[in-house]
């Protein structure tokens, strides 16, 4: 997920509409006080962060994200027509990863959020199920906006799944895939770890569908 923190409208859709068109699921706001109380929900990936704000400056946010230990390693880039180089070097000495001088091109943004994300070791893409969200690389798991902490095999089961969204798993091949070996007929090792997993999830535990005498599937309309 990233935020845009941009009180623009046009440059808020605009860079909205962009990001979702590239598959990367993204959010905006126009004022920080909404910013903030989605932080309080969940946390970004990443976000995109304007200076001149009203309520609160842009800077004065990014040294509260750094003065935050929940925050301090968000990655963050900095949207701004202040392109000077004093401005620049000003946002780079407060903590912000990258400074992109307005007017921007959305190309050039793109590569500058992946090369950010790879640098942080963050993920853009991510596989995702309505409000469930599963980031391999940081092996993350969020429900209904809140991060739900797995075991190692929950973790693999719920990864298996969304990466076969759509497609019914027996519970040979889930067996087989998250353990290892070969599933014993008499075994309910699979249908105990859903169990549990779905519990874990909360609301979004609805998701994991059982198809009665097969197996386990997440639906690709979810």
């Amino acid at each position: 997920m990233i935020y845009l923190l941009e009180d623009d409208r046009s440059i808020r859709d605009f860079v909205l509409y962009a990001l979702n068109g590239q598959n990367l699921e993204a959010e905006g706001f126009d004022r920080p006080s909404a910013f903030w109380q989605a932080v309080g929900k969940r946390i970004p990936d990443l976000l995109l962060l304007d200076i001149m704000l009203p309520e609160e400056d842009g800077m004065e946010i990014l040294r509260k994200l750094r003065a935050a230990p929940e925050t301090r390693q968000l990655p963050v880039i900095m949207l701004t027509a202040k392109d000077t180089e004093f401005d620049r070097v000003m946002g780079l000495d407060a903590g912000a990863d990258d400074y992109v001088a307005k007017p921007f091109s959305m190309l050039e943004l793109i590569s500058r959020i992946r090369a950010v994300l790879r640098r942080s070791g963050g993920s853009i893409g991510g596989l995702q199920a309505g409000r469930l969200y599963l980031s391999v690389e940081r092996h993350l798991v969020r429900a209904d906006g809140q991060d739900v902490s797995l075991t190692l095999k929950e973790f693999e089961l719920l990864r298996i799944l969304l990466e076969n969204r759509g497609i019914v798993l027996t519970r040979n091949q889930l067996q087989d895939q998250v353990w290892g070996y070969e599933f014993d007929g008499e075994s309910r090792t699979v249908d105990v770890h859903i169990r549990t997993l779905r519990q874990k999830l909360g609301v979004c535990g609805d998701l994991i569908e059982t198809v009665r005498g097969v197996g386990y599937k997440i639906g690709e309309d979810a």
